[in-house]
């Protein structure tokens, strides 16, 4: 027996409602019985994919950057300890912020503001102006720095020039929760490129170019520092070939900060080519001292930096270098003294960047399974777009029923 028109228009909500009651239900993953696990490998995203403020998820588990969504530049993918998918917009012109050591903060940079992953909330909690660098250990305060350069040169009656483009940046200590920031004095620099809080957070490294010319010869000094303003402990002129190895390069032992250093072209005439050719090592400074301590690690080529440590193992970043950011791929890896090297976890081909929070980073959290995106982990407004059109059909063909029905001649008796 065919379907009348009422059973058409119930049919019809009912399957609108279960698809509303999909996309309020978390989609089953094989990760849901490993929470807090970090997955082996993650993957794109759905073009429909929600974003955080649309559908929140959980704490992350990792978080990668591709231009492979809907918005065709670069995004952050949240994946939650349950193996859901999440997107976060990135405006243009922005940079790639930091995820909180609990997982459950992304600090945008120069906005402010920090989105909560677990309740799509956003709110600007500083000031303008600051990008953060590093999270303490314990999650409540952030290295970050701030430009003071003046944007727009410019000249008074007799030409003189009335301000500076070129002032020393500010090394701040912030708590991003309650907006309070103050000053660190670590020395003039121009601009500041990395740092790293040790693991009681009592000390400090930053690296960066103490003034214009090291700036544009690409040489950098590191500065370690009491951050309860007890002044500067010593300070290492790292030259042009060596940096900071990222904002987890105090070893966990806490007498040992690493470098990276790589031999082949440097300075800023380098090309792509020459740069992606670049191999890359782990060096050690005494964290009393800052003289060299230990043996070198190699590292291979296209190092981002030391996220984290299982053990005494560093665990690296890598991002491949390719002309296109389309074709990069990030890795995880951990590197062990003989320079052999575990594949921890792998991001789709054009992704920039990769992120796990600090938690799991310390509990060596990885080897969980492979979480795919659920396609029904979508907007609002994409079961609207479907189930609009469908309630109108129904609509439509119940119309041309009765109509028929109407038409029908009627039996006589």
């Amino acid at each position: 027996m065919g379907l009348t028109g009422g059973r058409l228009r119930r049919a019809a909500v009912v399957a609108l409602v279960l698809g509303l009651v999909a996309l309020n239900t978390p989609a089953a993953t094989a990760a849901g019985s490993a929470a807090g696990v970090v997955p082996t490998r993650v993957h794109d995203p759905w073009l429909w994919q929600a974003t955080v403020g649309q559908r929140p998820a959980g704490p992350a588990a990792l978080l990668f950057f591709t231009d492979r969504t809907r918005y065709f530049e670069s995004t952050g993918v949240l994946v939650d300890r349950d193996g859901a998918y999440r997107l976060i917009p990135i405006r243009i012109g922005e940079g790639h912020g930091l995820l909180s050591p609990d997982g459950r903060h992304y600090l945008r940079p120069d906005s402010g503001e920090l989105l909560d992953l677990t309740t799509g909330r956003q709110r600007r909690t500083m000031s303008t102006g600051v990008y953060p660098m590093a999270w303490s250990s314990d999650g409540q305060q952030v290295l970050g720095t701030r430009s003071n350069d003046d944007s727009v040169i410019s000249y008074g009656p007799d030409n003189q020039q009335l301000n500076d483009p070129e002032k020393p940046d500010d090394l701040l200590v912030v708590d991003p929760f309650r907006g309070t920031e103050r000053t660190l004095d670590v020395g003039t620099f121009a601009a500041h490129a990395a740092a790293a809080w040790s693991r009681g957070g009592d000390l400090v490294a930053v690296t960066g170019s103490p003034d214009v010319p090291a700036q544009l010869a690409e040489r950098q000094q590191l500065v370690v520092a009491d951050p309860a303003g007890g002044g500067t402990r010593w300070q290492v002129d790292l030259g042009d070939r060596r940096i900071l190895a990222g904002p987890a390069a105090w070893h966990p032992d806490g007498r040992r900060l690493a470098l990276l250093a790589f031999d082949g072209c440097a300075g800023p005439r380098c090309t792509s080519e020459q740069a992606a050719a670049r191999t890359w090592r782990i060096e050690f400074l005494d964290t009393a001292t800052g003289q060299a301590v230990g043996q070198a690690l190699p590292a291979g080529t296209s190092v981002s930096g030391i996220i984290g440590w299982r053990g005494d193992d560093p665990i690296l970043r890598y991002v491949s270098e390719t002309e296109a950011d389309t074709d990069r791929q990030a890795l995880l890896a951990a590197l062990s003294p003989d320079g052999g090297r575990e594949v921890l976890v792998t991001t789709p081909v054009g992704s920039t960047d990769l992120m796990v929070p600090g938690d799991l980073l310390t509990r060596a959290a990885f080897g969980g399974p492979e979480p795919r995106p659920s396609p029904f982990a979508a907007p609002l407004w994409v079961y609207l777009t479907l189930g609009v059109p469908l309630l109108l059909a129904v609509a439509l063909l119940t119309r041309r029923l009765r109509r028929r029905r109407s038409a029908a001649p009627t039996p006589s008796a």
